[in-house]
C-alpha cells in the first residue's frame, strides 16, 4: 500500500521567508527519485532548484508558476512505495490523503525512502532538523465542530468543515458593522504583515485563501487593489471634470518589485537611508596597466589559457590598497555603536544579468593571485548569467567593485552595498589628450570613483586609498611592493 507524503517548501536559509515558483520540473503522475529536483523557485537572493527528499509518484502539485509560497507551505505530494503513475480520480484523492501521509514520514525515513537534502548540493544523510513553526489556528465559528471531528455516521468531516469555516469567515468579514475577530491572525510571513501595515490594512478583515485560512501575500495585494479601485472610483467624477476636452494617454505598466529586483531595491534604499556616504574621484593614466596586461597575456603561451582581465588586475590592486587602508574593509554596528574592522577581504563585483543586477563575492580575495581572482570572477559571472548562483555566493562581501565602464560610461557615484563601508567605481578606458612627461600625448585614461561611509573614515583616508589605486594603475610596478 503506497503512503502519500507531503513535501513542503523548505527553509532556504539567509532569513528568507518565501519564494516564487518559476518552473515546475515534474508533472502529476511522474516518477521521481530521492533528491531529484522537482521545482525551480526564485527568492530574494537567487534562483534555486529544490530537490524532493522522497522517491515515488507525484500525486499533486500546489501552486501555479508565478505563485509566491511561504516557507512551510505544501509544494507537492508523493506516493511512496508505488511506481504506478496516478491520473484522474487518483490525483483528486491525493490531496485529501496529504494529512494522513504526514504521520507516516517517520516510517518512510527509517525505511530509506527519504534523504536529508534541502537544496541541491547541500549534502545528504539524516533528515535535517527544522525550526519549529507556529501554524495558524483554523478559522471557526461558535457552534461549528472542530476540524477532524467525526460525524455520527463515522465519516471524517475535514473537507466540509474547512469550507464552511472559510465561508463563515468571509461572511463575517463582509457583514456591515461586523466586529473584528479577536485572537491570533492567520499570517506566517512577516513581509505580509509589513505590506498590510504600509497600506493601513487590518489583517482581521481579510479572508485568507491559504490552508486553514492562512493569509497569503496575494490576499493582501488583492485587498490593496480593491482599496485603490474604490478610491479611484470616488475620485473619477472630479477628475473627469478637470480633464474635459483633453485627450490623455492613461496607459501604464506595473512591474512588481519582488525577487532579485525587489531585494536590490530594498538594499539600495537602505544604504541611502542609513549610510552617510561621500564620493571622491580621480582620472588616471591606464596606458601602462594596459601594456602590462598585454604582456601578461602574451607570456601565457598557450592560446587556450584564460586571459588576464582588466577587472582582475583592478581587483588585485584593491586588495593591496585595503591592506594599506583597512578602515575601508569594515562595517558599522549601529546597535553597539562600533566600527567592526574585518581581517579578510571578500570582494564583491557588480554583474549585470537578464534578471537584474547581482553582486557575486570572491571569497578570501586577499589570499589570491591576479590569475586566481580572474578565474573566480569568470566562474561566478557565468553562473550569474545562467541564474545558478546560490545565496551563499551573493552574500558576505566586505568591499565591492563596480565596472560600469563596460556600458560606455566615464564616471558615476556608486551606491554602497550595505552593510559594507565603500565601493570603487571604474569608468571606461578611453584614449584622451594627456600631459605625459611634460608633453601632450594621447593616452588611455580611466576615471576612478570611491564612495565611502564617512562614519568609518575621513576624506584623508579615502583620498589615500584612491590615490594608491590610481598610482598602481599608472605605474603597475608600484604593486610589486605589496606582492
Amino acid at each position: 500500500m503506497a503512503q502519500v507524503l507531503e513535501f513542503k517548501l523548505p527553509d532556504l536559509g539567509e532569513g528568507l521567508t518565501e519564494a516564487e515558483i518559476v518552473r515546475w520540473l515534474v508533472e502529476v503522475g511522474d516518477v521521481v527519485a530521492i533528491d531529484q529536483p522537482v521545482v525551480e523557485v526564485e527568492t530574494a537572493k537567487a534562483m534555486v532548484e529544490v530537490p524532493c527528499p522522497y522517491g515515488g509518484v507525484v500525486t499533486a502539485r500546489f501552486g501555479a508558476e508565478g505563485t509566491e509560497l511561504p516557507v512551510g507551505a505544501p509544494l507537492l505530494t508523493v506516493a511512496v512505495g508505488s511506481v504506478e503513475p496516478v491520473t484522474g480520480d487518483a490525483e483528486a484523492g491525493a490531496r485529501s490523503d496529504a494529512d494522513t501521509g504526514a504521520g507516516s514520514r517517520a516510517d518512510a525515513d527509517r525505511s530509506g525512502g527519504t534523504s536529508g537534502n534541502v537544496l541541491v548540493g547541500y549534502g545528504t544523510g539524516a533528515p535535517v532538523a527544522r525550526r519549529r513553526r507556529v501554524r495558524p489556528a483554523p478559522m471557526s465559528t461558535p457552534g461549528t465542530a472542530s476540524r477532524g471531528a467525526t460525524s455520527p455516521g463515522g465519516t471524517s468531516s475535514d473537507a466540509p468543515s474547512g469550507k464552511a469555516e472559510l465561508t463563515a469567515a468571509a461572511e463575517r468579514a463582509s457583514a456591515p458593522g461586523a466586529a473584528l475577530t479577536q485572537g491570533p491572525v492567520a499570517v506566517i510571513s512577516p513581509l505580509v504583515r509589513k505590506l498590510a501595515r504600509q497600506h493601513g490594512l487590518d489583517l482581521r478583515q481579510i479572508v485568507g485563501t491559504g490552508r486553514n485560512g492562512l493569509i497569503l501575500r496575494t490576499d493582501v495585494e488583492s485587498a490593496i487593489s480593491a482599496m485603490d479601485e474604490e478610491r479611484t472610483a470616488e475620485a473619477a467624477p472630479a477628475e473627469a471634470a478637470s480633464v474635459a476636452g483633453h485627450v490623455r494617454d492613461t496607459a501604464e505598466e506595473r512591474i512588481p518589485l519582488r525577487g532579485v529586483r525587489g531585494a536590490v531595491a530594498e538594499k539600495l534604499a537602505r544604504s541611502r537611508r542609513e549610510i552617510p556616504d561621500a564620493t571622491c574621484w580621480v582620472d588616471a593614466d591606464a596606458t601602462e596597466l594596459m601594456a602590462a596586461r598585454a604582456a601578461m597575456n602574451a607570456a601565457g603561451g598557450k592560446a587556450t589559457e584564460p586571459k588576464v582581465s582588466v577587472l582582475a588586475l583592478l581587483a588585485r590592486i584593491c586588495t593591496a590598497a585595503l591592506a594599506r587602508f583597512p578602515e575601508l574593509n569594515s562595517r558599522v554596528d549601529t546597535e553597539a555603536r562600533e566600527i567592526v574592522r574585518l581581517s579578510g577581504v571578500h570582494l564583491g563585483f557588480a554583474a549585470q544579468t537578464d534578471r537584474g543586477l547581482v553582486v557575486p563575492v570572491v571569497r578570501d580575495a586577499h589570499t589570491r593571485s591576479t590569475e586566481s581572482i580572474g578565474a573566480e570572477i569568470a566562474r561566478l559571472t557565468e553562473a550569474a548569467r545562467d541564474g545558478k548562483l546560490t545565496p551563499a555566493q551573493l552574500t558576505g562581501g566586505t568591499f565591492t567593485m563596480n565596472n560600469y565602464g563596460v556600458f560606455g560610461v566615464d564616471g558615476s557615484t556608486p551606491i554602497i552595498n550595505h552593510p559594507e563601508a565603500a565601493m570603487l567605481g571604474v569608468g571606461r578606458i578611453v584614449a584622451k589628450p594627456w600631459v605625459h612627461e611634460g608633453e601632450l600625448a594621447v593616452r588611455q585614461v580611466v576615471q576612478l570613483s570611491l564612495t565611502f561611509d564617512h562614519r568609518v573614515c575621513d576624506g584623508g583616508t579615502a583620498g589615500g586609498f584612491l590615490r594608491y589605486v590610481a598610482d598602481c594603475v599608472e605605474q603597475p610596478a608600484v604593486l610589486l611592493r605589496s606582492l
